[in-house]
C-alpha cells in the first residue's frame, strides 16, 4: 500500500499553476500502486483538507461514496482514489448568525474552474498513464469533463463501461487537451455528495457500481 504516487516536483508544479485562485490546501491521492480501479473525483472539501485528515473523500460524500464501493466489491485498499484537482476551491459568503442576529462570513465548497482544473492537469495525467488501472471509474461532471471532454454527460454515459481515448494536457503551456493514443476502460457515475439533492440517484449509483463489479470480475487477470 502506497500513500499517493505524486511527486513532491508535481505537487510543487501544481500548486505554481493554481497560484492566485480562491482555493486553499492541498490532498494527494492515495492507494495501492496496482489497483482494482482509479477513482477519480472532483475535489476535496473542508473536511479533506484539514491538517489532520488529509484523505479523498473523508467527509459526508466518503461515507456515501464506501457504500457505493461496496457494492463494486472495492475498498480503500484495493482502490486508487484521488481528483482532478487537488486543492479546496472556496467562495465566503455573508450568512446571518441566528443566535446572535449578526452577519458572519462563512467559506463555502465549490465546483473548481475549467481552468483550476487544467492548472492540475499534469496531476491527472500522471496519476492515469503510471496507474494505468484496469477500470477508471469518473466520479460526477468535473471528473468526466476532464478526462473524456466537455460535452460529456453523465446522464449520457453512467453505467456504461467504455473503451475509449482520455484527454490529458500535451505542454504546460497548452490550453486545450489532446487524446491519448492509448485506449482505456472507463465507467462514468454521479458523484455520490449528488445524493444528498437527489436520493433518487442512490439507485442509479449503485447498478452502475455493480456494472462496474461485473466487469471487473470478468476482466480479471
Amino acid at each position: 500500500m502506497i500513500k499517493t504516487i505524486l511527486t513532491k516536483e508535481l505537487i510543487q508544479l501544481a500548486q505554481q499553476r493554481a497560484a492566485g485562485f480562491p482555493v486553499e490546501g492541498f490532498l494527494r491521492g492515495e492507494g495501492p500502486e496496482h489497483p482494482k480501479a482509479l477513482l477519480i473525483g472532483e475535489a476535496p472539501g473542508e473536511v479533506e483538507v484539514t491538517i489532520d485528515i488529509d484523505t479523498p473523500f473523508a467527509g459526508r460524500a466518503g461515507v456515501e461514496l464506501m457504500k457505493f464501493m461496496e457494492t463494486a466489491g472495492l475498498t480503500r485498499e484495493n482502490t486508487y482514489i484521488t481528483s482532478v484537482f487537488h486543492s479546496r476551491p472556496f467562495k465566503d459568503r455573508l450568512k446571518l448568525n441566528k443566535r446572535t442576529g449578526e452577519e458572519e462570513m462563512r467559506r463555502y465548497n465549490r465546483k473548481p474552474t475549467r481552468k483550476e482544473v487544467l492548472a492540475h492537469a499534469p496531476l491527472t495525467d500522471y496519476e492515469i498513464s503510471l496507474i494505468d488501472a484496469p477500470l477508471i471509474i469518473l466520479l460526477g461532471t468535473s471528473a468526466i469533463e476532464r478526462v473524456l471532454g466537455k460535452k460529456a454527460a453523465v446522464k449520457d454515459l453512467h453505467g456504461k463501461v467504455l473503451t475509449t481515448s482520455v484527454q490529458y494536457l500535451a505542454d504546460l503551456e497548452d490550453t486545450v487537451y489532446q487524446w491519448t493514443d492509448k485506449k482505456y476502460s472507463v465507467l462514468c457515475t454521479y458523484h455520490p455528495a449528488s445524493v444528498f439533492y437527489n436520493r433518487q440517484l442512490a439507485s442509479d449509483i449503485h447498478e452502475d457500481m455493480f456494472a462496474a463489479k461485473k466487469w471487473l470480475e470478468e476482466n480479471s487477470k
